[in-house]
């Protein structure tokens, strides 16, 4: 019998930036196109530089919540037939917390909680690669503690350290079929946990220039208590037994520089340009406890290479309390041509974005941004052989509150 190979993505749907990496970790830097490694404004600078924090004043705490709407068609080749995506909204969501020793000291603590990766991508019902996929559901949770410190009055340095806690759930349909000519399915669900590292160096060479240099490090999630459900004719169910499996993905490690220009008290203009090392994302390989015939350890082919985007952005402050941002960013695709998949059809493309701050008071304010993303991608997978034109739109308005203590 044909042996099964089981695709498994540990992360979610595409459009935010390259691969599966998601850039909804601050409301003012998603505003200006996620540039925002070398502008410290809020705690957020937490994720985004470390070395920052040290030059923000006073205590803060700051929760956002990005709500995340995306539909992906599928073309596919020869027959035309489409299909459609029913996901349900996305929440990738923030919170961090910014405190200091003593006033204006130059040590700052800060603990920032984020989701990097989650969100869910369903197919309807019956489409034609529903032996790929039909629902895939992710949740991830950072937490990093951080440390920075000034250690002149003209530059910073930051450590965090990263826990990364996850929750994967994969469905998908099996060719086997019963006397009535229902499809078998499977069901792979676990939890899984990693750990790494962000560092930054924030510095401000003169008064309307800053610089910024990050790297943040790989994460390699293990999945350790994996469950597979099998649902198969009775005749075949000894040749494929529930129980548990292992994998692991590496999420990869970011290298960030940076610069921030303020030619006025009302402008402040911010790139950002990054390196991501999805080179060591070469193959997605599933150890499972019952192997048989039919159900043997697998290992498939994701051959990823490393890429870049570049992040610009703006800002204005028309008066004390409102300031609009505007900015985009272009990202190159690590996938590479024959090794797209249906969880992540993913491509070369550029995100549009628009943002608003409002200071409510001394202690209250309120960001707001939106992204606008589109993407195509025809290939043929040489793996399935799932062969047709993806397309993707991705709508994501979010908010944040930071109260100042």
């Amino acid at each position: 019998m044909k042996k099964l190979i089981f695709s498994l993505l540990l992360l979610p749907t595409i459009g935010f930036s390259q691969g599966f990496q998601v850039n909804f970790q601050g409301q003012t830097q998603q505003g200006m196109g996620g540039a925002g490694s070398a502008y410290a404004q809020d705690a957020a600078i937490l994720f985004f530089n470390p070395g920052g924090a040290a030059f923000q004043h006073g205590n803060e705490i700051s929760v956002g919540l990005t709500p995340t709407f995306s539909k992906i068609t599928f073309l596919e080749d020869n027959t035309n037939i489409s299909a459609n995506t029913n996901s349900p909204m996305g929440t990738p969501f923030t919170a961090y917390g910014l405190f200091e020793i003593k006033e204006e000291s130059r040590l700052k603590l800060g603990m920032a909680i984020y989701t990097p990766f989650g969100s869910t991508v369903q197919w309807e019902d019956d489409w034609v690669g529903r032996f790929a996929i039909t629902r895939l559901q992710l949740l991830s949770i950072f937490f990093q503690p951080t440390v920075s410190v000034r250690i002149t009055d003209k530059i910073g340095l930051g450590a965090g350290f990263v826990y990364s806690y996850g929750k994967v759930n994969l469905q998908k349909d099996l060719p086997l079929q019963d006397a009535e000519g229902n499809y078998g399915s499977a069901e792979l669900s676990g939890t899984g946990n990693g750990f790494g590292f962000n560092l930054g160096l924030y510095a401000q060479p003169t008064e309307h220039v800053n610089v910024g240099v990050t790297y943040r490090s790989q994460v390699n999630m293990k999945l350790q208590e994996g469950n597979a459900d099998f649902t198969v004719p009775s005749s075949l169910e000894d040749n494929f037994p529930d129980g548990a499996f292992t994998s692991s993905i590496p999420l990869p490690s970011v290298f960030t520089l940076a610069i921030a220009v303020k030619p006025n008290d009302k402008l402040t203009i911010a790139f950002d340009g990054n390196y991501v090392d999805w080179n060591s994302y070469d193959t997605l390989a599933f150890d499972y406890e019952n192997n048989t015939s039919s159900l043997e350890d697998t290992k498939s082919a994701r051959n990823y290479v490393s890429s870049i985007s570049a992040r610009l952005g703006g800002e204005y402050k028309f008066t004390e309390k409102i300031t609009a941002r505007l900015g985009f960013a272009y990202a190159i695709s690590p996938v590479q041509n024959g090794y797209v998949t249906p969880e992540t059809p993913d491509n070369n493309r550029f995100n549009y974005t628009t943002g608003v701050g409002y200071k409510l008071n001394d202690k209250l304010v309120f960001n707001a941004s939106f992204l606008f993303t589109q993407v195509k991608r025809k290939d043929t997978n040489l793996e399935t052989g799932l062969s047709g034109q993806f397309k993707t739109h991705v709508f994501a308005p979010g908010f944040a509150i930071t109260y100042k203590l």
